[in-house]
């Protein structure tokens, strides 16, 4: 939205209250979860809606999201109303913030738990370091590539879906009738034993092109979920985690502290219990290219 400083914001509060509330009991009393969720909801709206109306007033709209929603026309040439726009905006910022977020803290927390897979991404970037991260070089770290999608099937960042049923069915013995609200689960999906033996590993070669295993049954693999509204911006955020990996291996080294709880809670996104307590060190000599 315009924002270099969102994380320091009373945005950012709010957020963060709110998707605590997302998945809970919904039951809207001020002192339960969902009831302070809906509150925080309220608040946010209003200050999004206050920045479109500022942004509005601006003869460049900018080119940001939020500029790119501004300018949007329909077929009749109708830009989005207000209330579509503040909705847009919220959907943007938990799909784009929270979800990505959990994917790189995924890979810092699995690769100090996996030491022993460490060096080979490590080694790997050693033949692109002093070149500059171009699309081109990020498509040839094929190891990196294997890395995070094995961090994503073993965290991926959103539990599952919804599927509306378009015609009566039959799964697993039981009957499915037309209009029924169904749930996939991605979790469960990416521990099926026939697709994924020792699914509890954390195997990046499962994903090299001998293996393959994504591509051996169709929604197999689906971090991003699937079908016709599988995630629009998986592309975007492969991208952004790609990147973030590759410089984190290159300059720096970094161990999870002691006395942390790093169990897995499932909702509102499945992130550690306490959080992710990281001591990060740089590396004295960044990596460079061997002579």
């Amino acid at each position: 939205m315009g924002s270099d400083a969102g994380s320091e914001t009373k945005l950012a509060i709010l957020f963060e209250e709110w998707v605590k509330g997302l998945f809970t009991i919904p039951l809207s009393l001020p002192w339960t979860k969902f009831g302070k969720a809906l509150r925080c909801r309220e608040e946010l709206l209003k200050h999004i809606e206050e920045i479109v109306l500022r942004r509005q007033q601006q003869k460049d709209l900018g080119e940001d999201a939020l500029g790119i929603l501004l300018q949007a026309r329909d077929e009749e040439g109708n830009s989005l109303p207000l209330d579509e726009l503040k909705d847009q905006i919220l959907l943007l910022l938990f799909a784009g913030q929270e979800t990505l977020t959990l994917a790189i803290a995924s890979f810092c927390l699995l690769i100090s738990q996996h030491p022993n897979v460490l060096d080979r991404p490590r080694d790997e970037q050693k033949a692109f370091c002093e070149a500059p991260l171009t699309t081109e070089n990020l498509k040839q770290m094929v190891y990196l590539d294997q890395v995070l999608k094995e961090v994503m099937r073993l965290i991926p960042p959103v539990g599952g879906g919804f599927r509306e049923v378009i015609e009566d069915c039959e799964f697993g013995g039981y009957s499915i009738p037309i209009g029924w609200m169904i749930q996939y689960n991605i979790g469960n999906t990416h521990k099926d034993e026939n697709l994924y033996p020792d699914h509890k590993s954390f195997d990046p070669e499962r994903f090299s092109s001998e293996n393959a295993v994504d591509k051996q049954k169709r929604f197999g693999y689906v971090p991003f979920g699937g079908g016709m509204r599988e995630c629009l911006g998986k592309e975007f955020a492969r991208l952004e985690m790609k990147i973030f990996a590759a410089m984190l291996l290159r300059g720096y080294q970094w161990e999870l502290l002691p006395e942390q709880d790093l169990s897995l809670v499932a909702v509102p996104t499945p992130h550690p219990r306490d959080g992710l307590k990281v001591k990060f060190h740089r590396l004295v000599q960044q990596l460079t290219m061997n002579n």
